[in-house]
């Protein structure tokens, strides 16, 4: 039988709720990106080199990976109304004591409290909405949600160098006070109420396998991007946690109640959007990281102006949604995926042609073209990823999904980083735009490697969610 199409005030209702989602996942994706400007005037505050600094950012990078497979199992046992507000209540409260951190141990240790709310907060915030949506609105649901990982990278470099310039640093965590208000009052009025269940009991050896592992792996990707990398203690730490993860997986394979069930890998729409995507995430988070350092050391612009330039990808970005859900009806995933995927990796390499004396326009439009596709693959990816997961297995794919999410655009961060170290290597000393040239080819061929895998998809994969002819969905 089919399912009852949703009344007036039931579909305002989700509107809001997706909406009220997308705006914390906003705050969550800001401060990841808008502090890196600030940097040097952080490192002055704190009396430290501002190379340790980075410290802060890996902190809150590696304290969501480690503890956001834990949000599906408090969802369950306590109910996502409470979780979800919680986790709002929580990031508040570390963004302000970063802001009132008056040493580096102080900062860090706010950024860890700050890296567990968001690692509640997302996942938790997309379960809510996943679970009220029906599939016949899924696609523009997920757009709504995909967009604040796609403007807050871009908002964000330009966002830090003008506060830097024309404020203190610590506004970039007071602005979240009286945002982290408004988001508590409307989780607790618009997230259904639910009751948590009796959950099976934490999986604690799966935690803390995966936990140590996710640590060790993303310490030695920091560390590869360092001019002073030891490579014996980095060696060891990819050995071990290469080691530890084999185990975890073994153990959440055979485990009765794991921490995360890998079930869902066995979808192949589901599968693609962590192999490939996770690639095609990795290459997108690089490029805002890379492109305003080439502006700045490159191209001599300043901090506020390599940082605007950004905007035409937020422009791409804008134009692009509209037009997502007629694209995909008439071409269907797999070949937007494929032919979409090959125009970001082309639009990605076409930046290693950049120079000083190439007209702004001409920049702009590559970047804007560059918008355009990755938002179109951000929200193909997100939607196939659920489109032919069943109800009953929603909580646990959607875990699994926001973690292969965040430690792909972490990663994309650190690849940026070791792309652009390899090329200061190849370049040794000689123009300063060579070392970021090197770099972004390298990005564009991690981010043409997605492609492969969307290729093992069937051709009419996820035409259930965007045919008009069988856009009701079965209860």
């Amino acid at each position: 039988m089919a399912a009852q199409t949703p009344a007036p005030a039931a579909s305002g209702r989700q509107t809001a709720l997706a909406l009220l989602v997308a705006g914390t996942f906003f705050m969550e994706n800001l401060d990841a990106t808008v502090i890196a400007p600030v940097l040097p005037h952080m490192a002055q505050s704190f009396a430290v080199a501002p190379v340790d600094l980075n410290t802060g950012v890996s902190a809150y990078m590696l304290t969501l990976g480690v503890f956001i497979p834990v949000s599906g199992w408090m969802a369950e046992r306590f109910g996502a109304r409470w979780v979800f507000a919680g986790a709002i209540a929580l990031f508040t409260l570390a963004s302000i004591l970063c802001a009132m951190s008056q040493s580096l141990p102080q900062f860090v240790a706010a950024r860890i409290l700050q890296g567990i709310g968001g690692a509640l907060m997302v996942p938790v915030g997309r379960l809510v909405v996943l679970r009220v949506t029906p599939k016949d609105r899924l696609i523009a649901v997920i757009a709504t949600l995909t967009w604040p990982a796609l403007v807050a990278p871009v908002l964000g470099p330009p966002l830090g160098g003008l506060i830097a310039d024309h404020a203190d640093w610590r506004w970039i965590f007071w602005l979240n006070l009286p945002l982290g208000l408004i988001a508590f009052a409307l989780a607790c009025g618009l997230v259904p109420r639910g009751s948590g269940r009796a959950a099976d009991g934490f999986d604690w050896p799966g935690f803390l396998l995966t936990g140590g592992a996710l640590v060790l792996l993303l310490y030695a990707t920091e560390a590869l991007a360092r001019p002073d990398v030891v490579w014996s203690v980095t060696s060891l730490s990819v050995l071990i946690g290469i080691a530890l993860l084999a185990v975890g997986v073994r153990h959440l394979r055979r485990a009765a109640a794991p921490m995360i069930r890998l079930d869902a890998l066995a979808v192949p729409s589901f599968a693609v959007t962590i192999w490939g995507g996770s690639l095609f995430r990795m290459g997108v988070s690089a490029v805002p990281f890379l492109l305003p350092l080439m502006f700045q050391i490159g191209f001599g612009f300043s901090a506020f102006h390599a940082g605007a330039l950004l905007m035409a990808v937020f422009a791409g970005n804008l134009v692009m949604k509209p037009m997502t859900t007629p694209v995909l009806r008439r071409f269907g995933f797999r070949r937007v995926l494929v032919v979409n995927g090959l125009i970001n990796a082309l639009g990605i390499a076409a930046i290693a042609a950049f120079g000083p004396g190439l007209p702004l326009w001409l920049i702009c439009a590559v970047l804007f073209i560059g918008g355009m596709a990755r938002s179109m693959q951000f929200t193909a990816l997100n939607t196939i990823a659920f489109a032919d997961i069943p109800p009953a297995g929603m909580s646990s794919a959607n875990t699994l999904f926001s973690t292969a999410f965040q430690l792909a655009m972490g990663l994309g961060i650190a690849l940026g980083a070791i792309a652009w170290r390899i090329g200061s290597v190849a370049a040794e000393g000689g123009d300063p735009v060579l070392p970021f040239r090197i770099a972004f080819l390298i990005v564009a061929a991690v981010s043409l490697a997605a492609i492969l895998d969307c290729l093992r998809l069937e051709p009419g994969v996820g035409r259930h969610v965007t045919s008009p002819d069988k856009r009701r969905s079965k209860p």
